[in-house]
Parts: structure tokens; C-alpha cells; sequence
């Protein structure tokens, strides 16, 4: 059975992002299904897919299993306050 994959070159968290204890500035987000995202390469990160801009990061680590994707990404810049 084929495994269907998206490549992303945004961060579109959904406000689902959740701060990982004793790791500065790094963060974790789970995705439905497989997504594929630039290792170690500066990517814009966003709310919403028609939101502004909300900071730059990079993604750290990616792990698939059983039709999820878990991205750990470390916050590099922020352009607004919360």
C-alpha cells in the first residue's frame, strides 16, 4: 500500500504547538498523516495557512509512525508578541 506524503516548506501550526520542557526555545507539533520538511534549513512559520508570517524556525527532528508526523522545531525568531 502506497504512502501518500506532502512536502511542506511552511510551519502551519494551528496554535497546536507545545513547548518542550528544558530545551530553549524548541517546540513539538503533531500532524496528521506523513509530511516531509526541510532539515535544518531557516522555514517561515504561520498560524494559519492565509495568516502572516509569525517567526522563523527549524525544524530539528521528524518522526513518522503510524500515519502522524511528529516535527520538533526550534523557535529562531519571533515577529510579534502573543
Amino acid at each position: 500500500m502506497s504512502m501518500p506524503l506532502l512536502i511542506e516548506w511552511k510551519l502551519i501550526t494551528h496554535g497546536k504547538e507545545k513547548r518542550i520542557a528544558n530545551k530553549d526555545n524548541t517546540f513539538e507539533i503533531t500532524f496528521d498523516g506523513y509530511k516531509l520538511f526541510p532539515i535544518d534549513e531557516v522555514i517561515e512559520i504561520r498560524r494559519q495557512h492565509n495568516s502572516d508570517q509569525i517567526g522563523n524556525g527549524k525544524i530539528v527532528e521528524l518522526t513518522w509512525r503510524e500515519d502522524k508526523t511528529i516535527c520538533r522545531f526550534k523557535l529562531l525568531s519571533l515577529h510579534n508578541v502573543n
